[in-house]
């Protein structure tokens, strides 16, 4: 990872619980009472559990509060040319064979970043066959898409513009695109004024990297609480704050960004139908071959994860309430109550940031050099809107 990463205890607590990784939890034989006790609860109301100053103090050593600055890209310095040429370039559908899918269509920064659907809609209206991640922190996560393929977001950049299913282009195509517009060709020149051929394929990818990278949802209430505003969490909020770690929930979405920084089986317990664990779909398998990888995916980031349904990387579940449980009973082999659902999903909805103010930029004309659109032929005649 290019990353400059923030030092945290959560490391090595992360660690530790990793050690009985995603398994089933709970007390074992000769362990000390728990510190943050199931919910309880008294008619319709949650009750926080006690052992308030245990809770923050085990909570900060599993977490950490997303910074309110920018993050350091170690190979990529972020200038304000190159993170606004790379706004422009996710905005910007002429780096699809079709002239219409652009980064925003399948990461839509007004919807947390995903496009609310089971699996994408790409190229000649193909579907995808997993479901688009939040690019919202993104940059703070170990790899990027599902099975960690791509070391980093400008990696990741360049996948989708290849992609048949997603948008279709070739880097030839996409460079023959940005040359044939003088605006672009001016942006480039400034947002890499130290390179000969400023406008390239790889520095296409550079540039939405930069601008991803801006895209952090600091300020959550539980970043608030993290930084010592007690107060900041409700008493279902905390009662799901305990539960999420006494569980074994924070084994694999701890630190920073609530998850994303590791590998993890799906199905530790026993393996969810295949409307949530498509068989054919072996995650991690396909990059390493190895076997111990088979349906081993990227642990989620969990921040703003109360605005970004459908869940899993197979989009099967729409419910975050139905994704606790599906992950209680198949990864940790935890009986979850209803009650105990109810308070970790009141939690999670806790992680909601501050949504990135993004405006829409307005993108260049293309002229008469630019590769004119490729359209599929329609199967059968029909209009459009």
């Amino acid at each position: 990872m290019r990353y400059r990463a923030i030092s945290s205890a959560a490391t090595t607590l992360a660690a530790a619980l990793l050690l009985g990784a995603c398994g089933p939890a709970g007390p074992q034989e000769g362990d000390e009472p728990a510190t943050a006790p199931a919910t309880e609860k008294t008619g319709t109301e949650q009750t926080a559990p006690p052992g308030a100053e245990s809770l923050v103090a085990s909570a900060m050593n599993v977490f950490q509060p997303l910074p309110s600055t920018l993050p350091v890209l170690e190979t990529n310095p972020l200038t304000p040319e190159k993170v606004e040429l790379g706004k422009m370039l996710f905005f910007e559908p002429r780096l699809s064979a079709s002239w219409l899918i652009s980064c925003n269509t399948c990461h839509n920064l007004g919807l947390g970043g995903v496009d609310l659907m089971e699996t994408s809609i790409g190229h000649g209206w193909q579907k995808g066959d997993r479901n688009a991640p939040t690019v919202l922190n993104a940059v703070y996560n170990v790899a990027q898409f599902w099975d960690g393929r791509a070391e980093d977001l400008m990696e990741q950049a360049m996948g989708p513009v290849q992609a048949a299913v997603e948008m279709n282009n070739t880097p030839d195509r996409v460079v023959a695109t940005l040359r044939s517009i003088p605006e672009y060709v001016e942006r480039f020149e400034e947002a890499f004024p130290d390179d000969a051929e400023p406008v390239s394929f790889e520095n296409m990818a550079r540039a939405i990297e930069a601008f991803e990278a801006t895209l952090t949802t600091p300020g959550s209430r539980f970043d608030r609480y993290l930084e010592g505003d007690e107060e900041a969490l409700t008493a279902a909020e905390l009662a799901g704050l305990g539960l999420f770690m006494e569980k074994g929930c924070a084994a694999c979405h701890a630190g920073m960004n609530v998850g994303g920084s590791d590998y993890f089986p799906f199905g530790v317990v026993r393996k969810p139908g295949a409307d949530i664990l498509p068989p054919e779909d072996k995650g991690r398998f396909e990059v390493t071959r190895t076997v111990a990888d088979e349906y081993v995916f990227k642990s989620p980031s969990l921040r703003n994860v109360a605005l970004t349904a459908p869940y899993f990387h197979s989009g099967g579940v729409w419910s975050l309430g139905e994704a606790v449980d599906v992950m209680g009973s198949v990864q940790l082999g935890a009986d979850l109550t209803p009650g105990d659902v109810e308070a970790i999903v009141a939690f999670l909805e806790s992680l909601n940031g501050e949504q990135p103010n993004v405006s829409y930029p307005v993108l260049p004309s293309h002229t008469a050099e630019t590769p004119l659109p490729f359209v599929a032929p329609r199967a059968t005649p029909g209009r459009g809107d």
